[in-house]
């Protein structure tokens, strides 16, 4: 059996192997005629699933490690017979903890305690749910925003959009890009919303560029410069405004979710997906990600006393600095000398907070580092 993949999927060849000749290519070649006698397809969100990609294939599944799907025609793919698999919820912890730390460092240079403030999530699946968690367990006021989740009667103090504009300081978007219809999230954030936002507004978004409508981001910029914005995805990226980008506090390369455990439990997904339709013995369980990992640069740090908000920066730094992130894209953008995509495709290893084993000789630093993804560790007396 050939099983098409893309090379950026990471560890595709390892976790697939048993299963069939894996091929990894570039995204490009990715095109109708390696498909017609490919059976398994894995792919990224920079692979369009159309019909004269999948014409006159042997495909029978087509799995990407993406927890969004607007790239892939699913009516399509229902009508020709063929499989498909997303990782929705794989990415949560990444994304999440990239919004938590960018808040540390943008707090950090503009003297503000995060507790202090209202954050308002809207889309609670599982990143914004799990974001939720780790913002509470900080001392966090949240407000959460999802219409269809309230519609549908789920429990949950929701709250709507205009409500969250009204009280929150903070505001980050994990919702789906719909492009109509009665949950339509395209350029949800338009001109209108941007001047009703409070004064000193922290805009938030890491879910799709097009939830935000980027040209009139701009325009209400230059007359309201409180307004400070940390953008991950971007409309009609691979391009990008640079008259954004020059008014971005934190911009990255749509990397929010590409820790090295958020990828390889994507593929582990997908991976388990393609064995249940070939009637194949899953040799991977959903959380055996630690085997594919080599060990952390620090992995061990004793914190005496209680944690704040600068001690908890200092250890968030020690895995993930987001500020190397934003000054790569900035210099890859004035000097042309690397496009979006290749920042992507040749991001950096990172790590997710549960990399750093913490030992605590306090019993409220324990619990609040535990709490919100650390690998920490009381012991009394170090």
């Amino acid at each position: 059996m050939k099983i098409l993949a893309d090379e950026n999927i990471a560890y595709v060849y390892e976790i697939f192997k048993n299963t069939g000749n894996v091929l990894r290519v570039p995204s490009k070649k990715i095109i109708n005629k390696e498909l017609l006698d490919t059976e398994c397809l894995i792919i990224r969100s920079v692979t369009k699933i159309h019909k004269k990609l999948i014409k006159d294939t042997s495909l029978k599944f087509i799995g990407t490690a993406t927890s969004g799907t607007d790239h892939i025609d699913k009516d399509l793919l229902t009508r020709s017979g063929i499989a498909f698999s997303s990782t929705p919820g794989c990415n949560a912890i990444a994304v999440a903890e990239y919004v938590f730390t960018s808040l540390l460092f943008l707090a950090e240079y503009n003297n503000f305690q995060i507790k202090d403030l209202v954050i308002g999530i809207i889309g609670v699946g599982n990143i914004g749910s799990y974001l939720n968690k780790i913002l509470k367990a900080w001392g966090v006021e949240t407000l959460l925003c999802d219409p269809p989740r309230f519609d549908k009667g789920e429990k949950g103090n929701f709250y709507t959009l205009n409500q969250i504009i009204e009280n929150a300081n903070v505001i980050t978007f994990h919702t789906p890009l719909y492009n109509e219809g009665k949950y339509k999230t395209l350029h949800m954030v338009d001109k209108k919303m941007l001047l009703s936002l409070k004064p000193n507004t922290i805009l938030i978004n890491s879910c799709r560029g097009a939830v935000i409508n980027n040209k009139e981001l701009v325009d209400v910029m230059k007359i309201r410069n409180d307004i400070k914005v940390i953008i991950d995805v971007w409309e009609k990226e691979p391009r990008l405004l640079h008259n954004l980008l020059n008014r971005t506090s934190i911009a990255t390369a749509h990397i929010a979710g590409h820790t090295l455990e958020a990828k390889i439990r994507a593929t582990i997904k997908l991976y388990a997906e393609w064995c249940k339709l070939i009637n194949k013995s899953n040799k991977f369980h959903k959380d055996e990600v630690n085997i594919f990992l080599s060990q952390p640069k620090f992995n061990n740090i004793i914190l005496h006393g209680n944690i704040t908000q600068s001690v908890l920066k200092k250890l968030v730094s020690l895995v993930y600095d987001v500020y190397v992130d934003d000054n790569l894209l900035r210099h890859a953008i004035r000097l042309k000398s690397f496009s979006f995509n290749a920042l992507r495709n040749n991001y950096r290893d990172r790590r997710e907070w549960f990399s750093l084993k913490v030992v605590c000789d306090t019993y409220q630093s324990y619990k609040i580092l535990k709490k919100i993804g650390f690998n920490a560790i009381f012991q009394e007396n170090i």
